[in-house]
C-alpha cells in the first residue's frame, strides 16, 4: 500500500479555503488600522463593517449584535466571565441570580471558566449526558430555577459530534428568566445556525473550524442583553472588546461564511455519504468496536471510535506513519494519560475511552482517502491488540 497524506482532523483545525487565503493575499497591502480616521484607516474599517453586516445575515442578526473576538475561547470566556462582573455598569449582569447551568460535556474553555464561577462562590450545575451524549432536558427541568443565571451549553460536541437540542433548552431557560450561551464553534459549516431560531442570547464560533484564519473569531451577542467587557483598554467594537482589530483575520473568515452558504448544502451530503462508509467500513473490518455519539443527531463529519483492546496513542501513531492525521480520545501529558472527559461521561470505560479515535472528515476529503483509511487501520489495530510490551513512566 502506497503511503499517502490524509488529513481527517478537520475538528481541530480547517485549511483555508482556497478562495479565502486569495482574499487575504489580495487584503495584504490593507494595513491601516481599522479605528484610525485618515484613508488607510477607513478602507481597512468598511472592509471590516461589511465582513460585520455578512456574519449577521449569516446568523439571521442585526450587525450590532456581532463582536469580533480572537476565537471561540475567547468568546466563551468573555461570556461566562460577567458572572465575576461587580455590576458596576448599566449594561453589566447583576449578580443576584448565583446559579449557573451547563453540561459534563462541554468544551474545556467552558469547563474550566465555569469552574472558576464555583471557586468564585457561584453554584454551577454539570448536566450529565447518556450513552450517546444527550442532555436530557427532564433532567435540565430539574435544575432550572428563578436562581439560574446563565445557561451555557455547546451546540454540538467536538469530540463525539452529538447535537443537543439547544432551541427546546432556551425556551425553557427563558420561561424563567435565565440567559442563553451556545458554544457553537463545531458547528457552523456542519449544520445550519440562526440565532432566533435557537433563540439563545449569546452564541460564540471561531473561523478556523470552517476554512478561515486561526485567531478570529465571533461572539453574537443579542441587543438589549447584558454585557460586560472580558479585555480592557481601547473603544474597539463598540466598547465591547479592546484590541487593535483583526482586520486581515476578518476579511478571511468573512470570506470563510460566504463559501460556507455557497457549498454547505452540497458539502453535508457529500461528506456525510463519506463518514457513513468509513464507519461501516470499520464495523465490518474490525471485531470489538464501539462507535461513539448519536446515531442521528450527530455531525455529518464526526465519526469516534473506541477500539477494544487498542490503546489510541499507539493507534494514532501508527496512523501518522501512514500518512494518516486524526485525534485520539486521550492526552498525554506530563506523564500521566487522561481518557477523554465527554467519552467517560457518556459511560465509556476509562480503558475503552484510552483506545478511542476521532475520524474528522471535511471538504477536501475524498472516497479515495476513505478508502486508504479502511485499508490501513484494520492491520494496525490487529497490531496494536498484540503490542505486549509496556513503556513505563509515560505513555504506551
Amino acid at each position: 500500500m502506497a503511503k499517502k497524506s490524509v488529513y481527517m482532523d478537520y475538528n481541530a483545525t480547517t485549511p483555508l479555503h482556497p478562495e479565502v487565503k486569495q482574499e487575504m493575499i489580495e487584503a495584504f497591502d490593507l494595513f491601516g488600522n481599522p479605528s484610525s480616521m485618515h484613508e488607510p484607516g477607513r478602507r481597512a474599517r468598511n472592509r471590516v463593517e461589511r465582513v460585520r453586516q455578512l456574519t449577521a445575515s449569516f446568523l439571521g442578526a442585526a450587525p450590532d449584535e456581532v463582536v469580533f473576538t480572537g476565537g471561540g475561547s475567547e468568546s466563551n470566556n468573555t461570556v461566562i466571565k460577567m458572572y465575576t462582573c461587580s455590576g458596576c455598569h448599566a449594561h453589566c449582569v447583576k449578580n443576584e441570580r448565583n446559579e449557573i447551568i451547563t453540561s459534563a460535556i462541554e468544551h474545556p474553555s467552558v469547563l474550566e471558566a465555569t469552574q472558576y464561577l464555583e471557586s468564585n462562590g457561584k453554584l454551577v450545575h454539570f448536566l450529565p449526558v447518556d450513552a450517546a451524549g444527550k442532555i436530557s432536558i427532564d433532567a435540565f427541568r430539574e435544575k432550572i430555577s428563578a436562581k439560574t443565571g446563565l445557561v451555557t451549553l455547546m451546540l454540538a460536541n467536538n469530540e463525539i459530534g452529538t447535537i443537543q437540542d439547544i432551541k427546546t433548552m432556551t425556551q425553557i431557560a427563558h420561561e424563567y428568566g435565565a440567559l442563553v450561551h451556545t458554544d457553537a464553534v463545531q458547528a457552523i459549516g456542519r449544520i445550519p445556525v440562526h440565532v432566533d431560531d435557537l433563540g439563545v442570547d449569546y452564541l460564540s464560533f471561531s473561523g478556523h473550524k470552517f476554512y478561515g484564519p486561526k485567531g478570529i473569531g465571533v461572539l453574537y451577542s443579542r441587543r438589549a442583553k447584558p454585557f460586560c467587557r472580558f479585555i480592557h483598554g481601547g473603544h474597539q467594537e463598540a466598547g465591547r472588546r479592546a484590541g487593535t482589530t483583526n482586520a486581515l483575520g476578518i476579511i478571511g473568515m468573512g470570506k470563510a461564511l460566504e463559501m460556507v452558504e455557497k457549498e454547505m448544502d452540497e458539502t453535508i451530503v457529500r461528506v456525510k455519504a463519506m463518514r457513513d462508509r468509513l464507519e461501516s467500513g470499520l464495523k465490518d473490518r474490525i471485531p470489538d468496536i464501539l462507535v461513539n455519539g448519536h446515531p442521528a443527531d450527530r455531525l455529518c463529519n464526526t465519526l469516534n471510535v473506541s477500539f477494544q483492546g487498542a490503546e489510541g496513542e499507539a493507534i494514532l501513531l501508527y496512523l501518522d506513519l501512514e500518512g494518516i492525521a486524526v485525534s485520539t480520545g486521550s492526552a498525554c501529558s506530563t506523564g500521566t494519560l487522561e481518557p477523554s472527559h465527554v467519552l467517560l461521561a457518556t459511560g465509556v470505560g476509562p480503558e475503552l475511552a484510552h483506545g478511542s479515535i476521532r475520524f474528522s472528515l471535511g471538504r477536501e476529503t475524498s472516497d479515495e482517502e476513505v478508502d486508504y483509511v479502511l485499508e490501513a487501520v484494520p492491520p494496525i489495530i490487529s497490531r496494536v491488540r498484540n503490542m505486549s510490551t509496556v513503556y513505563e513512566g509515560g505513555c504506551r
